[in-house]
């Protein structure tokens, strides 16, 4: 088990590329509307990733700095978002991101905050933050039980998962959060969906830094089990994952 966050994803890079979800066009909607972004704002996005949240405010305009410590996802979004020049790329963490005081518009965290939730985070968000200027926490809320793959893919995951339990999102509770934000938060909710033929459900498996790459103890029975409750629940050579796409925002 890799024990740094900041290097759980090292061996996923080209999975989480390929076949993690974006986001619906509403949430760059709501960002846009509520911190007032402009070719002119600055958005640090914290965890950025491959890019993919990146991305979706580099197609509307706004110029993004994503904070990466991991070096394999970092040059990764250096690669795909090569195209944009609004894009910066930095090597840094959610505790000491090397951004200027003052200078950020919008921090966004997608897929990322329960990393590095913490007091030195808060600390840093302050620092680089104008004054006024927003948080915005997302990610894609896997649905686990509303349709019978959903259900029986969760259960993959709790039997062959190596830590999926402790590694979840869902760590972060209202406690949490209230405790983050200075003046509360609004919650602002979204429908998203991904379908899959097989292949790409497994590599969307892989992308999962809880889920036994090849090579590692158990994941040929994991594999097995993909295979078979892909073939009980696909309709036309397809099943789908949905999602929330859950947007946090508060100063």
């Amino acid at each position: 088990m890799i024990s740094s966050s900041t290097q759980r994803f090292s061996d996923r890079v080209e999975n989480y590329v390929r076949y993690r979800p974006g986001y619906p066009p509403e949430v760059v909607d709501l960002l846009v509307r509520k911190a007032h972004l402009s070719p002119s704002s600055t958005v640090a996005d914290i965890g950025s990733g491959t890019g993919i949240s990146a991305e979706m405010l580099l197609k509307a305009g706004v110029p993004v700095t994503g904070v990466e410590p991991n070096a394999p996802m970092r040059e990764a979004a250096e690669r795909l978002l090569a195209a944009y020049p609004g894009f910066t790329s930095v090597d840094g963490t959610a505790q000491a991101t090397t951004l200027p005081d003052g200078s950020v518009d919008l921090i966004l965290a997608a897929q990322a905050f329960h990393w590095f939730a913490g007091a030195e985070t808060r600390a840093e968000f302050s620092r680089i933050l104008k004054p006024g200027g927003l948080i915005a926490l997302l990610w894609n809320v896997r649905q686990v039980d509303t349709t019978p793959f959903l259900r029986d893919y969760e259960a993959l995951l709790l039997e062959y998962g190596t830590d999926y339990n402790t590694v979840r999102h869902e760590t972060i509770d209202s406690r949490v959060l209230g405790g983050f934000f200075t003046d509360g938060y609004a919650l602002h909710t979204f429908t998203n969906r991904q379908v899959f033929g097989y292949e790409s459900l497994r590599g969307r498996l892989l992308s999962s830094s809880y889920a036994p790459a090849p090579g590692q103890p158990r994941h040929e029975e994991m594999t097995a089990e993909l295979e078979r409750i892909f073939a009980l629940h696909q309709q036309d050579g397809t099943v789908s994952i949905d999602y929330i796409t859950e947007v946090y925002l508060g100063r």
